[in-house]
């Protein structure tokens, strides 16, 4: 039996006095944890730490990372390690938390810290979990995925059989320049039994001008039990390298959420479906570099994801979003008109799984494709360069809308495993709209999102 570890999401509020200053500064941690190895109570656990960090006036870093040490009873110490940027500067968040067998709650609520730039203290202050507020949606948080349930995704599925797709895509973005990044890794298996083959591109989307891109392969397909294996490209569950052309890239990848089965998980165990899709760690921080045309890119702790995708072949036609809303949230959506004969005449069919504070909305995989006796259906509106998704599931409604601008957008041509021609129009400077309302005898609203360029969607067809 695999092992588990531990996920939850934290946050604290306090304030901080830097030097210099007068008065002191409110400041606000909106923390995503996730252990490296089973969380002991006993014994000294580590654990990555990915999130937000807001102080008042100076700071307000999305792409906050670090890592934690859990220790309360051995060494009787919770310790965070927090690194933010604040234009070019950059600062460490150290904190202690010392913990007391005489007053519990009270010593691992309260957080002593100081800040630091280039290794000197710069400020001191103090963080508190709100338990009125915060103990409910922390409890909730928790999670134990299976430890290797990760790691395991990058395993090619491909049996050698015929008529088969399979794909590791990457999709990012630069939180400095707003730079997107797109690292498509594919295995195709051709219908009339051909040899598989590896093949693949890298896209950069920058903030001013056109993208930037360049294909590698097709190429023999390489069998690695590690992930994707091609002479230009790898993909692992850590690392990610490749050159084609004049792009070079090379990335470290932090995975900071559980998996997040977009489809129901038993639709990627066992390939029953037309095909199947879903994210080994709903959220990823990338640090490397990508060289490309038009300069370096440069990357620390860049929020992004790498998805899996495995079926027969693509769809009729889709849209897909990846939406990254900070905080260990994130929202996926694929919609889909399958190929085969009979569901090729149905309306899209939407899988849509929004993770928020640690739970997984809708409950059921399958809730927001087909709905109950017709109840909370959820449509989509498959179009450029704006498309939308609307649903109901349980107490909860949302409409999500996403503007592809052209400009911003690159359409690329590739082929199916049957031989058709694909044409699939990617953006990872697109903008989303995104709206929770929840039922309390009227629809009221419960949490929303703008994203202006730092939206991950396609559009895709025959």
């Amino acid at each position: 039996m695999s092992s588990r570890s531990a996920t939850f999401v934290e946050t604290m509020c306090g304030t901080v006095r830097l030097a210099g200053d007068a008065e002191t500064r409110r400041v606000r941690l909106d923390l995503s944890v996730r252990a490296t190895s089973v969380l002991r109570p006993l014994g000294t656990t580590t654990a990555r730490v990915s999130g937000r960090v807001r102080i008042q006036g100076l700071v307000d870093d999305p792409g906050a990372v670090g890592e934690m040490e859990i220790s309360p009873i051995a060494r009787r110490r919770i310790v965070y390690r927090v690194g933010f940027t604040a234009g070019d500067r950059k600062y460490l968040l150290l904190g202690w938390k010392s913990v007391s067998l005489r007053r519990p709650v009270g010593s691992v609520t309260v957080l002593p810290y100081s800040v630091y730039e280039d290794g000197h203290q710069v400020g001191q202050g103090t963080l508190r979990f709100p338990l009125a507020s915060r103990l409910v949606p922390f409890l909730a948080s928790w999670r134990f995925p299976r430890r290797d349930e990760g790691v395991s995704a990058y395993t090619p599925r491909w049996d050698g059989s015929p008529g088969r797709t399979e794909v590791w895509y990457t999709t990012l973005t630069d939180p400095v320049t707003g730079t997107g990044v797109w690292l498509h890794h594919e295995l195709t298996a051709p219908t009339d039994g051909a040899t598989g083959y590896a093949h693949g591109w890298v896209a950069v989307f920058p903030p001013e001008g056109p993208v930037e891109y360049a294909r590698f392969g097709p190429e023999p397909w390489m069998a690695s039990p590690q992930g994707f294996s091609a002479t230009e490209a790898t993909v692992r569950s850590g690392r990610l390298r490749g050159a084609t052309g004049r792009f070079r890239w090379d990335m470290e990848q932090a995975s900071l959420g559980a998996p997040l089965y977009t489809f129901p998980r038993w639709a990627w165990r066992r390939p029953l479906l037309p095909a199947a899709q879903m994210l080994p760690a709903s959220t990823c921080q990338f640090t490397g570099a990508v060289e490309h045309p038009g300069g370096r890119l440069e990357l620390r702790g860049a929020p992004g994801a790498t998805a899996r995708i495995y079926g027969h072949g693509n769809a009729r036609r889709w849209a897909w979003l990846h939406a990254d809303l900070g905080g260990g949230d994130v929202l996926e959506v694929v919609a889909a008109v399958a190929k085969r004969p009979l569901l090729g005449k149905m309306p899209p069919m939407v899988f849509l799984r929004l993770r928020k504070n640690g739970r997984t909305w809708p409950r059921l995989g399958l809730r927001s494709a087909f709905g109950w006796a017709g109840l909370g259906r959820f449509r989509t509106r498959i179009g450029l360069p704006v498309w939308s998704v609307t649903g109901r599931a349980g107490l909860r409604r949302i409409r999500v809308t996403v503007t592809q601008p052209e400009e911003r957008t690159l359409a690329l041509e590739y082929t199916d495993p049957d031989g058709s021609r694909l044409m699939c129009r990617n953006s990872e400077r697109a903008d989303a709209h995104i709206v929770v309302e929840r039922w309390w005898g009227g629809w009221r609203s419960e949490a929303q999102w703008t994203l202006a360029g730092t939206a991950h969607a396609e559009v895709g067809g025959r």
